[in-house]
């Protein structure tokens, strides 16, 4: 499992700070881990697998070979996997912050979601 992190890691193009840094552990923690001198935690291996859209079971056994690295997520799926993410890593404030924001955009009524994303696309370009 060691190496098919170093792998995966060089196939994103990532430096181990980089890759460290998205799954919240230090950059001598990935060296560590990419080495064999420490297995990852359930944890970590949990994160990279949210955070890099990897097949768990390829990650720890290999299954599959490298054509089954990566799992094919939607972009609903992926946004959804974000936002669990934040809520387990964020501060009792930002979580606080974020659940008070899904609540507000619950009561929009569902034939109004059209004119927000048209509002939203156009701050986009803006921006």
């Amino acid at each position: 499992m060691n190496n098919r992190i170093k792998e995966l890691r060089l196939d994103l193009g990532l430096s181990q700070e980089s890759f460290g840094k998205q799954i919240k552990i230090g950059r001598s923690s990935v060296s560590k881990i990419e080495s064999g001198e420490n297995n990852p935690s359930d944890q970590t291996i949990s994160l990279i697998c949210k955070e890099f859209n990897v097949n768990e079971e390829w990650l720890r056994t290999g299954k599959g070979g490298d054509e089954n690295r990566y799992v094919q997520a939607t972009p609903y799926q992926k946004a959804y996997n974000r936002f669990g993410y934040i809520m387990e890593n964020s501060s009792p404030s930002k979580k606080a912050a974020l659940s008070m924001l899904l609540e507000l955009l619950y009561t929009v009524p569902d034939d109004a979601w059209n004119s927000i994303m048209e509002e939203f696309n156009e701050i986009k370009k803006e921006g």
